[in-house]
């Protein structure tokens, strides 16, 4: 799967969804196709930040459809922090990076996680599951003291 479309859903995104639900004997629902799209929309979003953007669709519909949605390989979901967990697109390939002082999540090049899953392969045998990787620590308006001065 190429990681090419982000932000609003394309036409080739609902045929990726009706594809991997009939290849198992699943219909195409309009609630389906709600969570799917809200979930493209916004990024990270809780089960309940979707709940709030689809309509006539209930928190535990929700909850079913993403699992659902996650099951078939379109949406991935990870720990951004306490509470629920964090759907976003499957082609979203970036490690997250969470404030633990402000709660702000941001992305960062997946490609920096590759030294540390090279060495945890070769010393303990341990494979990384990059789409579950989230590093948490302070940003840079948190951490004031943490980064270098900038030029006055």
């Amino acid at each position: 799967m190429d990681g090419h479309h982000h932000g609003q859903p394309t036409a080739t995104a609902t045929l990726d969804l009706a594809a991997c639900l009939r290849a198992r004997g699943l219909r195409v629902t309009p609630q389906r196709e709600q969570v799917l799209a809200a979930v493209r929309s916004l990024g990270h979003a809780t089960p309940e930040q979707i709940s709030e953007t689809v309509h006539d669709v209930d928190v535990t519909t929700v909850y079913r459809t993403l699992e659902l949605l996650e099951e078939i390989g379109l949406v991935r979901h990870a720990h951004l922090g306490h509470g629920a967990p964090s759907y976003r697109p499957a082609e979203d390939q970036h490690v997250h990076v969470v404030c633990h002082s402000c709660g702000a999540v941001s992305d960062a090049d997946p490609d920096l996680v590759d030294p540390l899953a090279r060495r945890l392969l070769a010393d303990e045998g341990f494979v990384v599951d990059p789409a579950h990787f989230t590093v948490f620590g302070r940003c840079r308006n948190c951490a004031p003291e943490q980064n270098p001065p900038t030029e006055r």
